[in-house]
């Protein structure tokens, strides 16, 4: 196992894609699965408390989407780098995630291999900042 493993933390409105998610990113040894919420107000106050290095921030969410959850946390919590996941490709939130300092996208279609390289690739581009 690495000496030090990404800690992220997953944020999608439906139970079966988290729990898929979760299983699916602990089977890499450089990553660890920290929390997880069910919506965007969720998100946020789960980040003040576990201070996760990558977030997987879905966009189309109830109480709060994940564009204003990412303007939120990227405000409160600049190291916390977020990668917004859509299931189709809605520009406009996207648009409103990437504004809102996400440092990435993907569609949940990606591969695992894509959203594994790009959870490692959006945290190294941060370690490289520090």
């Amino acid at each position: 196992m690495p000496a030090s493993r990404i800690r992220v933390m997953l944020v999608d409105d439906h139970d079966l894609v988290r729990s898929s998610l979760m299983i699916a990113l602990e089977s890499y040894d450089d990553l660890e699965v920290i929390g997880e919420a069910g919506n965007g107000a969720e998100a946020v106050e789960l980040c003040g408390a576990l201070r996760p290095d990558v977030i997987l921030m879905d966009l189309k969410m109830p109480e709060m989407d994940g564009a204003t959850a990412t303007r939120m946390i990227r405000e409160r919590y600049p190291k916390t780098q977020i990668v917004a996941l859509t299931s189709t490709e809605y520009q406009a939130l996207v648009t409103r995630a990437m504004e809102a300092g996400a440092a990435g996208y993907l569609l949940k279609n990606a591969s695992m291999d894509d959203l594994y390289n790009t959870i490692r690739d959006v945290y190294q581009r941060n370690s490289e900042k520090r």
